[in-house]
C-alpha cells in the first residue's frame, strides 16, 4: 500500500504514519479494551487504603499492558470500561478505601502524573495519568471517587462526603482534561447520586469534541441524550460494566443502536463477567462496527480500529422525524422488495386482524401475550413463508411485511409493548420486536435465545409517539447486522432488510418515550 502510493505521489495527501500503522486522512484510530477485572473476594470486608490500592494495582498493570499495546498499533484514545479498576458490590462503607479524590472543576488545571503532591489520595489518577503521558495517548478510565461536603449543603450526605461513580479523561501529555459523574446508578449504592447531571466534553486534536456518560445513562435523556443534543456531538466514550439481557438489551445491539440513531461514533468498554452476564464491547460508526461479544471464555480484549471522524451535521434518523409530517398514502400495500428510496406504504385498518399468507391461502393469527424482558408483550405468531401482519397495544400499532428464504421449523413472533417499564430501572418504552422464540410454543416468545438459522427479508415499522426509536438487528451468535432502509415516513418509523446475512435473533425498533418516565 505504502509503496504504491509513493508511485501515485500520493502518499502525502492521503495517508499519514502513526506508530507504523497508515491512517487515511479524516479518521483517527480508537482503542476499546474489555477488561476481566481481578476482584475482591469479600467486596463488603472493611479494608486499608493499602490494602485497595494493592487490588487496584493489579488491574491498573493490566491497563498499563493495553495502552503500550494500543499505542503501539497507532491508538490515539483508548477506553476502559465501568468498575474495571475496583470491581463492584461494595458497600458505602467498604468501598471508601478504594476511593481517590478527584477535581471536579474545570477551573484548575492538573497533571497527576507531574504534580502527584498537590491532593492526597490520588494515587489511581496518577497512574492514569502516567499511562497517558507515557504513551502519548488520550485515556479514558473509570473509578470510584471522593469529595467532601459541608452540612450546610443540602444534598450532603449525612457522613460528610460524596462519594461517585466517576469517569475521567486525560489528554496525551498527562493533563486531566474532563471528569464525568455518572447520574443514572444502578443499584449502585454505594455511590451518590450528583446533584445535577454533569455535561463532559472534552477536545481533541484528531477528531475534535468528545462526550461521555456511563452504563445505564445511555437508556436516559439526561445526561446522553441532553449532551449530545446541546453540544452536537459526533464522538462518544462509553464506560459500562452491561449485563446482556436478550432479545433487545444485549450491549452490542443496543450500543450499535444508539450509534445509528443519533449518527455518532461510540467507543464502548464494557467489563468480562460472562458468569455474570457481562461482555459487548466496540467501537462503533453509523455503518459500521468492531465488536467483541464472548460468553464462552474468559480475559481481556483489546480492539483496535480506525473510523471516520463524523464532521458533518447531517440530520439523523431521530431529527427526520420533524421534515416527514406531509400525508403520503395510508392505504397501498407494502411487498417485499419495493423500493423503500421510493415509496414506503402503511396499512393502518386497525379493526382488520392480522393475515399470513403460505402456498396462496390466507390464514388468520391469533393474538397472545408473553413476557418479554419482565414486560407484558401483546404477540402474533409469524407464521408461514410469507406475509402481513399487524399488532397493537395501547396507541402503539406495529407492521410487519415479511418472506422467509425456507422454512426451518423455529417460531418467530412479532410484539408490542407500549407502557412502564419497571423492573431493574423504570422508563417508558414503546417497542415493535420481531424476535425468534426459545421454542415451539407461544410460552417461548420473549425468552433469551441466542442462535438461529432464518433468513428472513422484512419491513417492520410503527406509529411511534416518541421521535427517540432505536433500530436494533441482531443476528445468531450475537452478531450485529444493518437495515437496508430505516427512518421516518409518513409518522411511522421503519426499519427494512433484504436477506440477513445471519439467522434472525430480533429486529426490533425500540422507542423511548423520555417524556412518560
Amino acid at each position: 500500500m505504502v509503496a504504491l502510493c509513493w508511485k501515485l505521489s500520493l502518499c502525502f495527501f492521503c495517508y499519514q504514519v502513526v506508530s507504523g500503522r497508515v491512517k487515511r486522512e479524516g479518521h483517527y484510530i480508537a482503542a476499546v479494551y474489555e477488561h476481566e477485572s481481578i476482584l475482591s473476594p469479600n467486596p463488603t470486608a472493611l479494608v486499608d487504603r493499602q490494602s485497595a490500592l494493592q487490588l487496584m494495582g493489579r488491574n491498573l498493570d493490566i491497563y498499563e499492558q493495553q495502552a503500550v499495546a494500543a499505542a503501539r498499533q497507532g491508538a490515539q484514545i483508548i477506553v476502559f470500561p465501568e468498575d474495571g479498576i475496583h470491581g463492584f458490590n461494595f458497600t458505602r462503607s467498604s468501598i471508601y478505601p478504594y476511593l481517590d479524590f478527584a477535581l471536579h472543576s474545570q477551573s484548575v488545571k492538573w497533571n497527576p502524573c507531574r504534580e502527584p503532591y498537590l491532593f492526597n489520595d490520588t494515587e489511581v489518577l496518577q497512574r492514569l495519568s502516567c499511562m497517558a503521558l507515557k504513551n502519548k495517548i488520550f485515556l479514558v478510565a473509570n473509578l470510584g471517587t471522593k469529595q467532601p461536603c459541608e452540612h450546610t449543603d443540602p444534598y450532603c450526605p449525612s457522613d460528610g462526603r460524596y462519594q461517585f461513580n466517576t469517569n475521567v479523561a486525560f489528554d496525551a501529555d498527562g493533563m486531566l482534561v474532563a471528569t464525568y459523574r455518572k447520574y443514572n446508578l444502578y443499584f449502585e449504592y454505594a455511590f451518590d447520586t450528583p446533584p445535577e447531571p454533569d455535561y463532559k466534553v472534552f477536545d481533541t486534536p484528531f477528531a475534535g469534541k468528545f462526550g461521555m456518560f456511563t452504563c445505564f445513562d445511555i437508556l436516559f435523556f439526561e445526561p446522553a441524550v441532553n449532551l449530545i443534543r446541546q453540544y452536537n456531538l459526533k464522538q462518544v466514550v462509553y464506560p459500562t460494566a452491561w449485563m446482556n439481557q436478550l432479545p433487545l438489551l444485549s450491549a452490542v445491539e443496543f450500543q450499535q443502536a444508539f450509534a445509528t440513531a443519533f449518527n455518532i461514533n461510540i467507543l464502548a468498554a464494557n467489563i468480562h463477567h460472562p458468569t455474570l452476564g457481562m461482555t459487548g464491547s466496540g467501537i462503533y460508526t453509523p455503518a459500521k462496527s468492531f465488536i467483541y461479544h464472548n460468553m464462552e471464555s474468559y480475559g481481556g480484549k483489546l480492539i483496535v480500529a480506525e473510523i471516520p471522524v463524523i464532521t458533518t451535521d447531517h440530520e439523523t434518523n431521530l431529527e427526520s422525524n420533524e421534515r416527514v409530517r406531509e400525508n403520503l398514502h395510508h392505504s397501498c400495500k407494502t411487498f417485499i422488495g419495493t423500493s423503500l428510496d421510493d415509496q414506503v406504504c402503511f396499512r393502518e385498518e386497525e379493526e382488520t386482524p392480522s393475515r399470513v399468507s403460505e402456498k396462496g391461502n390466507e390464514q388468520l393469527v391469533p393474538v397472545f401475550y408473553s413476557e418479554m424482558m419482565y414486560d407484558n408483550f401483546t404477540f402474533v405468531p409469524v407464521w408461514g413463508e410469507k406475509g402481513e401482519l399487524q399488532v397493537c397495544a395501547n396507541t402503539l400499532c406495529c407492521y410487519l411485511n415479511y418472506q422467509r428464504a425456507d422454512l426451518t421449523g423455529e417460531l418467530y413472533a412479532l410484539g408490542v409493548f407500549d407502557g412502564l417499564h419497571t423492573v431493574h430501572g423504570t422508563y417508558y418504552v414503546q417497542a415493535c420486536a420481531l424476535v425468534k422464540c426459545g421454542g415451539l410454543n407461544f410460552s417461548t416468545c420473549g425468552e433469551e435465545v441466542t442462535h438461529a438459522t432464518a433468513l428472513i427479508d422484512f419491513q417492520l415499522w410503527g406509529n411511534m409517539s416518541t421521535r427517540y426509536v432505536f433500530p436494533l438487528l441482531l443476528t445468531s451468535g450475537i452478531a450485529l447486522d444493518f437495515a437496508d432502509h430505516m427512518g421516518w415516513k409518513n409518522n411511522h418509523y421503519f426499519i427494512s432488510k433484504n436477506r440477513t446475512s445471519f439467522g434472525l435473533l430480533t429486529a426490533a425498533l425500540y422507542g423511548r418515550w423520555y417524556e412518560k418516565d
